[in-house]
């Protein structure tokens, strides 16, 4: 069994599936690794380097900014990973992942092949309107409409 998740070819990080620890040697993917920092299961690994600044790709589509550099097999979470997601506060940053849509750098697709950057919404806020009550009471008179 594999201890932990690559969704797509362009991530740079992979799920773990079962509790990784310290020195442990995993394959993700195509890529074997040795784990560096214990990981819980469900938080993320790295597949490799990820520089400061640098987006974190997960579904082949990034989720946030490393806040600093991370090394491969180290831990992926909010402590080192910034992200819009959730955050209405922060607006929108236009992250790509190399080779993928959007990408401005001549890799594959270049500027017109596809997604844009979108605005990211407080998960909190309701998302669809309350339907109208289907038998209202008149606040006037305290009688049902006729």
């Amino acid at each position: 069994m594999s201890l932990a998740l690559v969704i797509s070819a362009r991530d740079n990080v992979a799920t773990a599936l079962e509790p990784l620890d310290a020195g442990q040697t995993i394959r993700a993917g195509d890529t074997t690794i040795t784990v560096a920092e214990a990981i819980p299961r469900g938080h993320k690994i790295a597949l490799r380097a990820i520089a400061a600044g640098e987006a974190v790709v997960k579904y082949g589509s990034p989720i946030g900014t490393a806040s600093s550099g991370i090394a491969a097999g180290a831990h992926v979470h909010t402590h080192n990973v910034a992200s819009t997601r959730g955050r209405g506060d922060l607006g929108v940053r236009p992250h790509t992942a190399p080779g993928g849509p959007g990408d401005v750098s001549g890799a594959a697709g270049g500027p017109d092949s596809g997604a844009t950057a979108r605005r990211i919404e407080d998960p909190s806020a309701p998302r669809i309107a309350e339907p109208p009550d289907p038998d209202p009471i008149d606040t006037t008179d305290g009688e049902r409409p006729q």
